[in-house]
């Protein structure tokens, strides 16, 4: 009857500590399609193409049609079909004329990236009233934008400085979004042949304001008396439209676009969109813009998700995450796998400022947004003022985007990539022509790769206190052994190490596209395993406590071998409270001063005693050999 009622108090604690902290947002999401892709062979024969696209029409019931003008260089074809239809084709005779078959993803802009326009104010005063040239030049600190001091952003990264150095003249950076419409603040922007893959026409305006907006904060013109400024205003855009009016669009459109950049001069790609599922062809038009040397720039995503979204999460793109005004990451921001650098991209209080257009009437109007897609183009456009330094090759200019970033030397999770985005810092690098060993090194110092808490534990709890607890709870167990002889085993040494410190060093463990809550996980002393999920320095007290070892003897004592294990994690337990009764982390709801200490020693104490307790019951009946 004891035991039932000790395993009843545990199932609930550990139900409720599960609710309460884990996290699976890290899991990828399915992706959304309604057509698939065929992507023939190129060396087919015409005759064999034309027939075997007849094949596919006859048998299926369905037309495949190229996807725009583009498709037919490289044998594209769209066709209607759901999950059935997609295991069909790929069992078919036809698989064997395909270099790819796979659904056609829906990519679209992230969610939550639109914000209210900011009131008709601020767009009077934008708009229709006149200021005196030399008063703005006089009040304001940079540009002559009447709303530049508006603009928190590009403070943020510091990009006036930059601009001493260069404006990103003679860089062409494609967005690659819902178009873009050349507002009365982009008349002055340069611009490039671009085209409209949704409509398959030349002509690439936008129809929603993203893309508009976007292209505003690469490149919106600057030092023109207007509006606001932009960071690379002397690049040139190319607009490539392949979200629809309703900001979505598809991968076949997407990777298209891509090789368009890369074939028509593009040295920038920005991408501020994104999905679910993972695309052969998307993956195969970034690297093929990649080996042209064009850079590559992916929103993270606005789910708050510990791993990027697509395209982001591809190889040989730059995700983005976002901060806020505060340099924190952003509330909606993903974050983990994926994730490269942080740019500012909103919040609620603070949105990004710059003009494009209402969805709705179509007219020009000055509108703050927040989200990674808004954080993206911020990365593209110092891109921008990196390669008119001179930077050639995409890994070179990552590299300095990396090497000049503000480091947050706290971030366990991967919430800001390599650190936060610095154009001043960047663009004075990319202009020393190479990186000295003393660069290399500070950026190895700063980014705490020569710290051995980097490679053995990116957790809550340092190494040290990891190492007393793992230490402390062996010589605890042998101190017990002394009086109370027992046979060691690797039972009783598992439940030791899974007690007191787990396999630590798995807790900053990255691997890409991969979530990092298991490792995580995996690397968390049985206290901690209630906040390794979402990534917490708060104790769960119905966890570190004698509870769970409690609940494990109940469970375990009478197995021969595993009871052994439920013994050594209590002990570990104990030891592991100990020490972070010293060290004081902070435990939920009793924060982390006395109190937290107290509660957390008391605990120690009792598992030890009961740790104790059931050793000595052991060696009465069996003695040690």
């Amino acid at each position: 009857m004891r035991k039932l009622l000790l395993l009843g108090l545990f199932v609930i604690g550990l139900s409720v500590a599960l609710l309460s902290f884990f996290n699976f947002g890290g899991l990828a999401a399915n992706g959304e399609y309604e057509t698939i892709l065929l992507d023939l062979k190129d060396d087919l024969p015409a005759q064999v193409e034309g027939q075997s696209l007849e094949a596919i029409a006859q048998q299926y019931n369905v037309i495949p049609q190229l996807d725009n003008k583009f498709s037919a260089k490289d044998n594209v074809y769209i066709v209607k079909g759901d999950r059935n239809l997609l295991g069909q084709l790929k069992s078919s005779p036809i698989a064997k004329l395909t270099e790819i078959i796979e659904p056609n993803y829906i990519y679209k802009i992230p969610e939550s990236d639109k914000a209210v326009p900011l009131g008709a104010f601020l767009n009077k005063k934008v708009n229709k009233e006149k200021k005196d040239p030399d008063e703005v030049k006089s009040a304001l600190k940079g540009p002559n934008d009447p709303y530049y001091s508006k603009q928190w952003n590009l403070h943020n990264i510091n990009v006036t400085s930059a601009w001493e150095k260069t404006k990103g003249k003679d860089i062409t950076v494609a967005v690659i979004d819902t178009g873009v419409s050349r507002v009365r603040d982009l008349v002055e922007t340069e611009f490039v042949e671009g085209y409209d893959f949704v409509n398959d026409r030349e002509k690439a305006s936008d129809d929603n304001g993203h893309g508009t907006h976007v292209a505003g904060t690469i490149a919106q013109a600057t030092n023109n008396f207007y509006g606001v400024a932009g960071i690379a205003y002397e690049a040139k855009l190319m607009p490539l439209k392949v979200l629809s009016e309703s900001g979505a669009g598809t991968v076949a459109d997407i990777a298209e676009a891509i090789k368009f950049a890369a074939d028509n001069g593009a040295d920038v790609i920005n991408m501020s969109l994104g999905g679910g599922g993972e695309s052969k062809l998307m993956a195969e038009a970034i690297e093929y813009a990649y080996k042209k040397g064009v850079v590559i720039i992916g929103a993270a995503g606005n789910e708050n998700h510990n791993a990027a979204s697509y395209p982001a999460r591809y190889p040989y793109v730059i995700g983005v995450a976002a901060i806020g005004a505060g340099n924190e990451k952003a509330s909606y921001s993903n974050y983990g796998a994926g994730v490269d650098i942080s740019a500012p991209g909103g919040d609620e209080s603070n949105k990004i400022l710059q003009e494009t257009i209402d969805p709705e009437t179509k007219n020009a109007v000055f509108v703050g947004f927040q989200g990674t897609s808004m954080a993206a183009p911020h990365v593209a456009g110092v891109a921008a003022l990196v390669k008119a330094m001179g930077a050639k090759d995409p890994d070179e200019v990552l590299q300095y985007l990396q090497q000049s970033a503000r480091v947050v030397q706290d971030d366990p999770l991967n919430y800001y990539g390599a650190g936060q985005l610095n154009a001043e810092a960047a663009v004075n690098l990319a202009a020393q022509g190479h990186i000295s060993f003393q660069d290399f090194f500070r950026w190895l110092r700063e980014n705490g790769y020569l710290n051995l808490r980097f490679w053995i534990d990116g957790g809550a709890v340092a190494l040290l206190p990891k190492l007393a607890m793992v230490i402390g709870s062996y010589l605890l167990a042998w101190f017990l052994r002394v009086y109370f002889p027992f046979n060691w085993s690797w039972a009783f040494s598992g439940g030791l190490i899974a007690g007191s410190s787990g396999l630590f060093f798995l807790r900053g463990l990255y691997i890409f596209d991969l979530p990092q809550w298991p490792f995580r996980l995996l690397g968390s002393s049985l206290p901690e395993v209630a906040s390794a999920v979402p990534g917490s320095t708060q104790l769960n007290p119905l966890f570190a406590s004698v509870l769970l070892p409690l609940g494990l003897l109940a469970l375990l004592l009478g197995h021969s071998k595993w009871k052994w294990f439920a013994i050594g994690a209590t002990i570990g337990t104990g030891t592991c409270l100990a020490v972070n009764a010293f060290v004081d982390p902070p435990v939920w709801g009793l924060g982390d001063g006395l109190f937290a200490s107290i509660f957390l020693l008391a605990n120690a104490i009792l598992c030890v005693g009961l740790a104790r307790l059931i050793i000595k019951g052991e060696a009465e009946k069996v003695p040690a050999p």
